[in-house]
């Protein structure tokens, strides 16, 4: 189970232009949002994604109540994980109905250019789009959360929004390993 390096804060995100399962393309501009962004890099068949995904949705509209931009970024090799292939993203976000954009970085550029390493990773930007969060949702994983379980990701997103910085204490994310192509 990797975890992502710890966050190297201020970073400024990296652009990008990927196509989403709603039919559109979406550029970073396209996400930020007017207190900040977070991204997300997930999956379909990660069974960590799959045990936070009805949180995600609901702190997801939280924050973008909140005017903090929200986009999830499939990376996987489909043809090594089919249940991650294009069309199946698409199946599953609007059977989620996501209320965020879901991207596909079929060449895995942009995930190697955020550094991404597990499903799900979250990197939290503030309206300058520097990066001020590498941590977890909250501290129940893939398990599930007691209804007052502390929402660690919307409360530091909040900080975010409220300051321009991140907390200094951060957990890590925890999930699967993105399934890079062969070389």
């Amino acid at each position: 189970m990797p975890q992502p390096p710890a966050a190297d804060l201020g970073t400024p995100a990296p652009d990008f232009t990927l196509p989403g399962t709603d039919g559109k393309a979406w550029s970073l501009a396209d996400v930020a949002g007017e207190k900040g962004m977070l991204l997300i890099f997930m999956c379909n068949h990660c069974p960590y994604v799959k045990g936070i995904i009805d949180r995600l949705i609901v702190d997801a509209q939280t924050l973008q109540t909140a005017g903090i931009g929200v986009a999830a970024i499939c990376a996987n090799d489909a043809d090594s994980h089919p249940a991650d292939s294009f069309e199946n993203m698409k199946a599953w976000a609007e059977e989620k109905a996501f209320p965020f954009p879901y991207l596909h970085d079929e060449s895995q550029e942009v995930a190697r250019a955020y550094d991404a390493v597990c499903t799900p990773d979250f990197f939290g930007y503030n309206a300058a789009g520097e990066l001020q969060y590498r941590g977890r949702l909250d501290a129940f994983g893939k398990n599930d959360a007691p209804a007052d379980a502390p929402r660690e990701l919307v409360e530091a997103m909040m900080q975010v929004a409220a300051t321009g910085r991140g907390p200094d204490e951060q957990v890590p994310s925890m999930g699967c390993s993105i399934k890079w192509k062969a070389a």
